[in-house]
């Protein structure tokens, strides 16, 4: 928990290149949730690799453990 309050982003992807990553609990406030998320984007947006071409982020899904997900596209040129 200390490394999550001091910033550290925590995630890992698949073979199909999905990243998977905890931004908080349900008990978490929206706005608390919503700077998680902005943080995590952030973060993989600074570590795109310069030489990568076409869309980075397509879409996010979020979901609880034991729900369904809720997906929605990432418009083009979004940035954090």
């Amino acid at each position: 928990m200390k490394n999550a309050k001091s910033g550290q982003v925590r995630y890992r992807t698949d073979k199909a290149g999905i990243v998977h990553a905890q931004i908080g609990r349900a008990s978490f406030e929206p706005v608390a949730l919503k700077e998680n998320l902005l943080a995590l984007v952030a973060d993989l947006q600074k570590i795109k690799p310069a030489t990568s071409k076409g869309v980075y982020l397509k879409k996010l899904t979020l979901s609880t453990p034991w729900a369904r997900g809720h997906g929605r596209p990432v418009q083009p040129g979004f940035v954090i």
